[in-house]
Formats: structure tokens, sequence, C-alpha cells
């Protein structure tokens, strides 16, 4: 693997940390707390990658990637999914238009063609519909009438999930999950949040977003986060974290295999492992190491990890089983 020279390499690192916190001041300004959350979706936008938030309503979520996509100046688009919402009114469709006195077929755009979608209550929407994400997500790509429309770079999907009401709602499958870099919890704010929250948007004026970066700073970002180096030992370890989620697995801990049916796919590794190389170079380090592995493992892993019955039935949650497969591969 080519690495940069070792002063290119330092320049580069700094210009990372200086757009990263950039960034995460600028989202800030309108997000109160939820300072994990604001890391954690930058990881994954610098990584490319996509990100499912789950959370009652009216806790941000929506605000925050509008904050994200006018931080980045970057086209934004919302979907909000419903039941009677059809593929065509997400990836487009073709249309009878006149040209030259002729009528001829016209592709028109749907919404997912911009760099920052979100989706809003994505499970909310038919699985017809939920997979017309698929190839958006995974091929960065839109076919429609055996053409295909190449999406515009950067493209990241933040989707939204209301975790309390179930009525009309269609679970995401596994293989759609998979596709999310990162499924994360945005937690109820604390009081002094709640105040803060009411100062900031209660008044005349709301803060004032400015782009502090632009598409291309974040493809470049992405690009250096590829060539940080790892150590093989400590790929060892992220391969034998990874393994362990497996209930047939050696290494795998008595809680998995009570209440694990499936592990995590290798995507989840390599997920793990580009949120690694981003949390080393916010800690100005341009080598991974083991805690940044552990720090990423939660948020990729807890939407890879499918529950047996017994586990349903006795309500363990999944970040319970991967702190429990952190401690034992540490050990």
């Amino acid at each position: 693997m080519s690495l940069p020279h070792p002063p290119d390499t330092k320049v580069a690192v700094a210009h990372f940390h200086e757009s990263f916190e950039k960034l995460r001041t600028e989202v800030s300004k309108f997000i109160v707390g939820q300072k994990d959350i604001i890391e954690h979706v930058l990881a994954a936008v610098v990584c490319g990658g996509h990100v499912l938030l789950e959370g009652v309503p009216g806790l941000g979520k929506t605000a925050l990637v509008n904050t994200l996509a006018r931080a980045l100046h970057l086209k934004f688009q919302r979907i909000q999914f419903t039941p009677d919402l059809l593929p065509a009114d997400i990836v487009g469709t073709q249309i009878l238009v006149e040209k030259e006195g002729k009528k001829v077929f016209e592709f028109q755009p749907g919404p997912v063609f911009c760099n920052v979608l979100l989706a809003d209550e994505i499970n909310r929407a038919t699985p017809k519909t939920q997979s017309a994400l698929l190839e958006t997500m995974q091929e960065k790509s839109v076919t429609v009438a055996g053409a295909t429309h190449k999406l515009d770079k950067p493209f990241f999907v933040l989707a939204t999930q209301n975790p309390i009401e179930q009525d009309g709602t269609y679970p995401l499958p596994e293989a759609q999950l998979d596709r999310f870099f990162f499924k994360l919890y945005v937690p109820v704010p604390g009081h002094a949040d709640f105040v803060e929250i009411l100062n900031r948007t209660g008044g005349v004026e709301l803060p004032s977003i400015n782009p502090v970066a632009t598409g291309d700073d974040v493809l470049k970002m992405g690009h250096l986060v590829r060539e940080v180096p790892v150590e093989a030992s400590v790929q060892d370890y992220l391969v034998r974290v990874v393994r362990a989620t497996h209930p047939t697995d050696a290494q795998a801990t008595d809680r998995v295999k009570k209440y694990v049916r499936h592990g995590s796919s290798p995507r989840g590794a390599q997920t793990i492992l580009a949120a690694a190389r981003v949390h080393a170079l916010l800690d100005d380090r341009y080598h991974v190491a083991r805690e940044d592995i552990a720090k990423a493992a939660v948020p990729a892993l807890r939407h890879r990890i499918l529950l047996s019955f017994e586990g349903e039935a006795e309500g363990v949650k999944t970040d319970e089983i991967i702190s429990d497969v952190l401690a034992k591969v540490k050990e």
C-alpha cells in the first residue's frame, strides 16, 4: 500500500482534523448535545457510508441531517416514507415529452439525485419501495427502463425510524440493514440540553449555519482515511471481535451462543476498520489502535447481529452482546 511521505502525511492529517472539527462545530450550533451522535454521523459521511438514526419524534434527527447538508454546502432532499409511496417516487420515472414535434420518453430524476438524502421514517414504506433504495445505497446509481443513471458524489442516505410506533410499519430486512454503515440511537436530552434547545430555537432568529466544507473536501478526507495503516495484530483483533459474534465460533461468549442466531457479516468488519481509521486521525495518530476498534464496534455491529427467539423473548440488547464480546476478546 502506497503511503504519503511523512511531511505530506502530517499536513493531510492536520487538514483532516481541522475540517472535521469545523463541521462538528458548525453542526453543533443548531444541534444541542448529541456529541457522540454528531461524531458518528460525520465519521460515516467521511467514509462514504449511510446511517440509520433511531429515536422518538422531536429529537432533532431531521434537523441534524439538514444542518449537516448546509454545513457541507451540498444538495439536500427529504423523502417522507408512507405506505402508498412507490419506487418511482424515489428513483424517478420515464415521462412522455414532445421534442422537435415528436413524442419521446425522457427520464425524470427522483429525489435520490442529490448528495444528502433524508429517508424519514423509512420503515413506513412497503418492502418494494424500501428495496428501491438498495441499488442507490450500494451502487450509487439508479436503473430505470434498462438505462443506468449515476448519482453525484458524495452521496449518502441518512434514514430515520421511530422505535415506539409499530402500527403500519414494515421492518427493514437484514440485507438492507447491512447496507447501513452505522445504526445510532438518538437519546432524549438531559435537563440542561432541554433548556438550551428552547433558548436556541424559541427566539426570533435561529442559529445561522454556514458552509465550512465542500463535497470535494469530504471525498479527499475519505481518501486519506483509506490510507491509514493497520498493524497485523490490530487487524487480527478486529477479525476476532467480528467472528466472536457468531455462535458457532470458538471464541463466542456464552451470551452469544445462547442469544444470537447470526453474527455480523464481513461488511461489519469493513465498517469497523473504516470508522477506526477516522477515530485514529481525530486523535492525531496515523495508525489504528485497538481502542479505535472498540469505539467503532457498537454502532457498526448493533444492527448486524440477529438475536435468537430466546434473546428476543428475554429482551436482550445487541449492545450488551457486543460489550460482552469486546470484554472476552480483550482478555
